[in-house]
């Protein structure tokens, strides 16, 4: 039985219960998300480490819709691209880009990604955020810009130039491309996209209409440690999780 105290991730008696566990906020991340409006057809995954296998991940299947997913539909796939668990075919540029993460970051356990309105419109800039906002300092010195586009990423040599442009960092801008996201779980990584695509919105907005005024760097490395951490951004997504199981809990299954 795992046990969840209101502010701090669960323990486990058991890694099955913690592979279920997974697997559930997995699918409950794909159901916020398609509240949001993030499906864009095939497009946009977010993957899970497996507890036992660590070179294994779990991923929705190609061509589900965010808004159908359950955790029994989520596929495990191994870091030569292989479905071992699941009937459904894995979306390769999922596994080009989530297999070379995972690898080279053995620190977090969770990736996203998906085509959001407001993330690749920012990403067309290819620049940083602002410090402009408190949100948007979350990311503040911890998001990088993978500067280059050259089509749909199937090589894992992309994959693995993607990491490298996400270094240490919990977010990576993809020019002309979109958002990318990790964390130690799949709760943190998909709240941190939905951080970085309204902080991108905000930019935008705020870039349009005038000259922005940016928070100075002192102020900008306090509120980073005040909303960038890992268990906050753990935190943030709960009440969504929370609402998305009272509305669908189907997702659990």
């Amino acid at each position: 039985m795992s046990t969840r105290t209101p502010h701090r991730p669960p323990s486990f008696a058991t890694v099955d219960e913690e592979r279920v566990h997974r697997k559930q906020h997995l699918a409950g991340a794909f159901r916020v998300w398609a509240r949001l409006g993030y499906d864009e057809g095939p497009a946009g995954h977010i993957t899970v480490r497996d507890p036992v296998r660590a070179d294994h991940f779990w991923v929705n299947p190609f061509g589900m819709h965010f808004g159908m997913i359950r955790a029994s539909d989520l596929l495990l796939v191994n870091h030569d691209g292989d479905v071992v668990e699941g009937d459904w075919p894995v979306n390769r540029a999922a596994f080009a880009i989530h297999s070379a993460i995972h690898r080279a970051r053995p620190d977090v356990h969770a990736a996203a990604h998906c085509h959001s309105v407001h993330g690749k419109a920012f990403s067309s800039l290819g620049k940083l955020l602002d410090p402009i906002t408190q949100d948007a300092c979350a990311f503040y010195e911890d998001h990088g810009v993978f500067d280059d586009y050259t089509g749909v990423v199937l090589d894992v040599g992309e994959g693995e130039r993607i990491a490298q442009a996400l270094g240490s960092a919990k977010a990576a801008i993809l020019r002309n491309h979109g958002l990318l996201t990790v964390g130690t779980t799949p709760d943190s990584a998909a709240w941190w996209f939905i951080a970085m695509d309204r902080s991108c919105h905000a930019q935008l907005l705020a870039d349009a209409a005038g000259t922005t005024v940016k928070i100075d760097h002192p102020n900008a490395k306090l509120t980073h440690s005040q909303v960038g951490s890992e268990i906050g951004g753990w935190f943030s997504f709960q009440p969504m999780f929370d609402w998305i199981v009272a509305q669908e809990p189907d997702l659990l299954d």
